[in-house]
């Protein structure tokens, strides 16, 4: 298993995109939108391993107060396959873990589910 993203919640997608490729030598893939308003992108390192996911979900807007999503969003792990994806949700969900979404396959091609950890947090686990 690895590390295979972090995803924090921006405000200014644009600007936090060029944020990271001006001072970190990020390499942003394409922007993904979902019919939703949801938009992201991958960021990768010159030195690859784990990737940044920015995300904006179309309501937010740069200086209000009360923004619905704020920082880091999930932590995804990579566990190799489909069936090893489904495999650890449904030991989560039997030992007690809630499931928030999934298992499936995305809008953008990614297999996924995503749990809830013991202290709340969103982990994504992916193929």
């Amino acid at each position: 298993m690895r590390v295979e993203h972090v995803a924090l919640w921006v405000c200014d997608l644009e600007r936090a995109r060029s944020w990271w490729e001006t001072y970190f030598d990020a390499s942003a893939g394409s922007e993904y939108v979902n019919a939703a308003g949801f938009h992201s992108y991958f960021l990768a390192f010159p030195d690859g391993g784990a990737r940044l996911e920015l995300m904006w979900d179309g309501t937010q807007r740069p200086n209000e107060d009360d923004r619905p999503h704020d920082g880091y969003g999930h932590v995804a792990v990579s566990v190799g396959s489909k069936e090893a994806v489904d495999a650890l949700t449904a030991r989560l969900v039997a030992d007690g873990y809630r499931c928030v979404s999934g298992p499936r396959t995305t809008g953008d091609g990614y297999y996924e589910s995503c749990v809830l950890d013991a202290e709340g947090n969103r982990v994504e686990i992916t193929v």
